[in-house]
């Protein structure tokens, strides 16, 4: 969840539990068309909206060039994907997508729930698969071992950096920071510029501030939560690993001053800050840099990606499941879309091609889908067409073997919520206990943990 695409799912799980139980038994939505004629319609969200012109222009091209290799499938396209305000309504109403768009966040409550088709059967039409790396695969397995969904995209959180005040603060602007420590003596050295220079800041609002606590933990070598020998989940923020995390975040804000005075921010404030030329660095996925840049009017140049400090980072994604009530035909028919559209190394170089002299960015290192041939395949595309500096992002890549990926925790964003509250404490108040601000925490997620499965 560590990009603003997949932020748009903050409260979903939480918006969506009761009728994702509701709807159980609820027949597909889709576009009503039924496996007539040899030809198969199928429902399908993730189509852009009409003020995003040139996306949803790519979309519709892809829509028409997979009818016409296709000539059995028609696309009903939709738009949205996992919109907090309509996503729940759709689920109880029965209007669920044929294929539809989840985070990775949802695979589990959804399979829980029975609310998505198992896919098992169909795989051998996709043969892409094979080389999709198998941590992400994993997101869309069920405890029975069977497949219920495809992954399409993916993130980890790093360090996004301002080269420029690098070289000014005398840093490295090459060699960015791998540890906390070395975070906290760049952001001193950056801060020390003056003129509201803030080395660096984090969020500590609106599940933000947890979602960030979460990756600190990781990085750190704990966890936030882990499953037992009986098998059911416990909270661990009560740790060492959480404890050092708070005590870094304090003495940055308090004693070291490199944070800055304004707290209680969230990823708008930050961008701000970073587009501002105001700030050194903050965690965030790859797609953070294109964001600024274009809303800000800046220049990649300007901006670096480190990997996360320590030894693992939080990651996420996206990807599609396929309505229970799918026949045989339209998951057939939604893998071989979805395939085509978004599992398709062959056709990276019509992808970029086309992006290329747009403002599309084409050499973010993420996502990065794909292990063997097909991971080679889209690299070498991605360096013949890149129009970002991927030297920039060469601090995230060449470090990514060293640092794990971990995925959220079950009930993410009520877990989220209570370290909301952690990261406000100790960032807004000098004397605050991290002894007891764990303990405290420690009971509500084990609390909220008892209903994880």
């Amino acid at each position: 969840m560590g990009s603003n695409r997949i932020r748009r799912a903050s409260v979903v799980a939480l918006a969506a539990a009761t009728a994702f139980a509701a709807t159980a038994c609820s027949s597909s939505g889709g576009s009503g068309s039924g496996d007539a004629g040899g030809v198969v319609t199928i429902s399908v969200n993730g189509l852009p909206p009409a003020t995003q012109t040139v996306d949803r222009k790519n979309f519709e091209d892809d829509v028409k060039a997979f009818e016409a290799s296709h000539p059995n499938i028609r696309i009903d396209a939709h738009e949205g994907m996992m919109d907090p305000k309509t996503f729940a309504a759709k689920l109880a109403g029965g209007q669920l997508e044929d294929v539809y768009y989840v985070y990775f966040t949802d695979p589990a409550g959804l399979i829980q729930r029975h609310q998505a088709a198992d896919i098992t059967p169909y795989l051998k039409d996709v043969p892409a698969l094979a080389d999709v790396k198998p941590a992400l695969q994993d997101v869309f397995k069920g405890k029975d071992g069977k497949v219920y969904g495809l992954p399409t995209g993916n993130y980890s959180m790093g360090l996004v950096y301002n080269r420029e005040l690098f070289t000014k603060a005398g840093l490295d602007p090459n060699k960015p920071p791998t540890t906390w420590d070395e975070v906290r003596t760049a952001a001193q050295k950056i801060t020390a510029l003056g003129d509201g220079t803030v080395g660096y800041a984090d969020f500590s609002k609106n599940n933000q501030g947890g979602w960030h606590l979460t990756s600190w933990i990781y990085s750190l070598g704990g966890d936030v939560a882990v499953r037992d020998d009986s098998g059911k989940w416990k909270a661990t923020v009560d740790s060492d690993a959480a404890r050092k995390a708070l005590q870094h975040l304090h003495d940055m804000r308090w004693t070291d001053d490199s944070m800055g005075s304004r707290q209680l921010l969230e990823i708008p404030d930050v961008q701000k800050m970073m587009g501002a030329g105001k700030l050194g660095m903050y965690l965030a996925g790859p797609d953070n840099i294109p964001t600024i840049v274009k809303q800000f009017e800046r220049k990649y140049d300007e901006y670096g990606l480190a990997a996360m400090p320590g030894t693992a980072t939080l990651g996420g994604g996206d990807g599609f499941m396929f309505n229970p009530k799918d026949t045989p035909a339209k998951i057939r028919a939604g893998l071989a879309w979805v395939q085509w559209k978004y599992l398709n190394p062959d056709r990276q170089e019509e992808i970029d091609q086309k992006s290329a002299g747009s403002d599309i960015p084409i050499g973010l290192p993420q996502p990065d889908l794909f292990d063997g041939k097909s991971g080679e395949t889209v690299k070498a595309v991605h360096a013949k067409y890149a129009n970002v500096p991927q030297q920039n992002y060469r601090p995230f890549t060449d470090r990514s073997a060293d640092v794990q990926v971990k995925v959220e925790p079950p009930n993410a964003q009520q877990i989220y919520t209570v370290l909301d509250g952690v990261m406000q404490a100790v960032l807004t108040k000098q004397d605050a206990n991290l002894d007891e601000l764990l303990k405290d925490a420690q009971k509500k997620v084990d609390s909220i943990l008892a209903t994880a499965q």
